[in-house]
């Protein structure tokens, strides 16, 4: 079975593995009701979603109208201002058929103009906080993708005391100084504060290019199953760190097995030969 770890200062102990709801984008109820076993075989407790994953919420909702108090259950609101992202909100709870979640992410949050509007009067953040003081949601968190990720999660951080932040963390982002430096930062304010931190883009193998699109990623991940352990195993020996599972079902109980049996980071000399093996190349540059 999956580790499981304090989710931050929630008081929830989460799988170390969290169930990335955006590989239900564009499947069938039948598809994603496989997927739960799935999650049920490895012990999974925290699903992560979000309004714009697609089809997602609406065929989590049946999964949460039998096992809501077997999940954590997360989701974001990608909209700026107070009035939408109230309004995208309320949406999720229907689809998501509950009358609240355990933690509601301002999605995607890097963009500076978008920054100032989310964290200003009447923006996101308000909504966030007032769905909590309703017990619309337990806790309140970021997220975002890019390079500049960490510094802005820094900022937020400043901004308000949010529960949870997302960003992504590979090998290769590891190998970027700057985003490195930054990255060790905010890890280091998390832990201070008892934030739980969440990584995407674990195993990500880079861009597709030109290449066929074999998953249903917007990447490309990596393939071979040694790999995969290598990529969860270097996500994993973050000390306290979650790594949410790749956005793609064929992909997940690979993922999952990995996690399984997690027992320690690989080798610095390790990653590098897989990185120059696999021709991993970063997603953000």
């Amino acid at each position: 079975m999956i580790q499981k770890a304090m989710f931050g200062g929630t008081g929830h102990e989460s799988t170390r593995a969290i169930f990335g709801a955006a590989a239900l984008w564009d499947c069938s109820q039948a598809v994603a009701d496989r997927a739960l076993d799935v999650l049920f075989e490895y012990g999974v407790n925290h699903i992560d979603t979000a309004a714009s994953y697609g089809k997602s919420e609406d065929l989590l909702g049946p999964w949460m109208k039998r096992y809501r108090n077997q999940f954590f259950l997360a989701t974001k609101t990608g909209e700026r201002t107070k009035a939408k992202a109230w309004d995208e909100f309320r949406k999720s709870l229907d689809r998501l058929q509950t009358d609240h979640v355990d933690l509601l992410q301002l999605h995607f949050l890097v963009d500076e103009g978008e920054w100032q509007v989310a964290m200003g009067p009447d923006g996101a953040l308000e909504a966030a906080l007032e769905a909590q003081a309703q017990g619309l949601t337990r806790f309140v968190g970021v997220t975002g993708h890019e390079l500049a990720v960490t510094r802005m999660h820094l900022r937020s951080l400043e901004r308000h005391d949010f529960d949870s932040v997302l960003l992504p963390y590979n090998y290769p982002l590891k190998q970027n100084e700057q985003y490195q430096r930054e990255f060790q930062q905010l890890l280091g304010v998390c832990r201070a504060r008892s934030v739980a931190v969440q990584i995407i883009k674990s195993v990500a193998a880079g861009p597709w290019g030109e290449k066929p699109k074999t998953r249903t990623t917007w990447y490309e991940t990596l393939e071979d199953q040694a790999d995969l352990d290598r990529a969860v195993w270097f996500a994993l020996g973050q000390e306290g760190v979650f790594l949410n599972t790749a956005g793609d079902l064929n992909l997940l109980p690979r993922v999952l097995d990995a996690a399984g049996r997690y027992e320690a980071a690989p080798t610095d000399d390790a990653m590098r030969r897989m990185v120059a093996e696999r021709q991993v190349t970063p997603l953000f540059v």
